[in-house]
C-alpha cells in the first residue's frame, strides 16, 4: 500500500522551526490502531496524523510516537495547509471529525486559523513536589487536561529544567508553564512526557487552556503568542467562549510516499 505523506513545520514560516508533524493521507480508510502507531512511532516526529476524506468533510486521528492523543493543534493546522496547498482544495474551511468532537479550520490566505474547544482551566492544589519537579514553585497552578502553572516573567519560564521522569508520574496529560511575555501578551512551554514528548516545540491544544486564562486575566479577547521553546512557534489567538481561535503558518519539509505492507 502506498501512502502519500507530508512533512510540515506547523506554527512557522521557516523549516527547522515550528513544530513537525507528519500528515498520512489514507484512500482506504483507517489502518489498524498498531499500524498507525507503529508509523508515528517510525516517523518519530511529535505527532503523526493520519486524515481520511468522507461524505462530508475530513476525519482525522493523531499519533504521538507512543500513543493516540483527542486532540493536537499542530497536526491539525500542519494537515489543513497540506489540503489546501498540496491537494489545492478550492474552498474557505475543512471541518474534520474527531476524538473531540468537530474541528474546522478556516483558510486566511496563507494563515491557517483553528476553531477549537475551550478547555479553561480552574485552580487546584500543587501536586506533591512540584517545586522539586519543576525545579522552582509557579506563582499560581491551576488545571484542566494539562496542569497549568503560571510563572512571573518569560525568563522564568524559558529557564525551567523539569524533572522528565517525576513529571511522567503527574496525573495528567502533560504541564504548560506560561508567563506574560516580554514581546507578546504570553509565552509558554508544554511537557508531556507521558505521551513521549520531553517538551512539544509547540502545542496548539494547549492554547485550548492557556487563551480562556490570558483572556480573562488581561480583559483581551485578541491575543499574540509565541511558544518558546527551542524551535519556536507563534500563534495567533482569539478567545470565542466555549470555543478558542488559534492562527499560525506552516510550510512543507517532505514530500513522498510511505510504503506499507498489510
Amino acid at each position: 500500500m502506498k501512502i502519500p505523506y507530508y512533512q510540515l513545520a506547523a506554527f512557522a514560516e521557516e523549516r527547522f522551526k515550528g513544530n513537525p508533524a507528519g500528515v498520512c493521507f489514507l484512500a482506504r480508510g483507517w489502518l489498524p490502531d498498531d499500524v498507525m502507531q507503529k508509523i508515528a512511532a517510525e516517523n518519530g516526529v511529535s505527532e503523526t496524523a493520519f486524515v481520511i476524506r468522507e461524505s462530508e468533510g475530513y476525519g482525522l486521528r493523531w499519533f504521538s510516537p507512543i500513543m493516540e492523543v483527542d486532540l493536537c493543534g499542530h497536526a491539525t493546522l500542519a494537515t489543513a495547509h497540506a489540503i489546501f496547498f498540496e491537494t489545492g482544495l478550492d474552498a474557505e474551511s475543512i471541518t474534520f471529525k474527531t476524538r473531540s468532537g468537530e474541528v474546522s479550520v478556516a483558510r486566511v490566505e496563507d494563515m491557517m486559523m483553528l476553531d477549537f474547544p475551550a478547555r479553561p482551566p480552574v485552580r487546584c492544589a500543587a501536586p506533591d513536589g512540584v517545586e522539586f519537579v519543576l525545579g522552582t514553585m509557579p506563582q499560581e497552578i491551576w488545571r484542566a487536561r494539562d496542569y497549568l502553572v503560571v510563572f512571573e516573567s518569560e525568563a522564568d519560564v524559558k529557564s525551567l529544567q523539569p524533572d522528565f521522569e517525576k513529571l511522567r508520574e503527574w496525573d495528567c496529560l502533560g504541564v504548560i508553564a506560561t508567563a506574560p511575555g516580554d514581546s507578546v501578551d504570553f509565552v509558554s512551554r508544554f511537557f508531556a512526557p507521558k505521551v513521549g514528548l520531553n517538551e512539544d516545540p509547540v502545542t496548539g491544544s494547549a492554547h485550548s487552556t492557556l487563551i480562556p486564562y490570558w483572556s480573562r486575566r488581561l480583559k483581551k479577547k485578541e491575543l499574540h503568542a509565541l511558544q518558546v521553546s527551542a524551535r519556536g512557534g507563534e500563534l495567533f489567538c482569539q478567545d470565542h467562549g466555549d470555543r478558542v481561535k488559534i492562527g499560525g503558518y506552516a510550510v512543507t519539509y517532505l514530500r513522498g510516499e510511505l510504503d506499507i505492507i498489510l
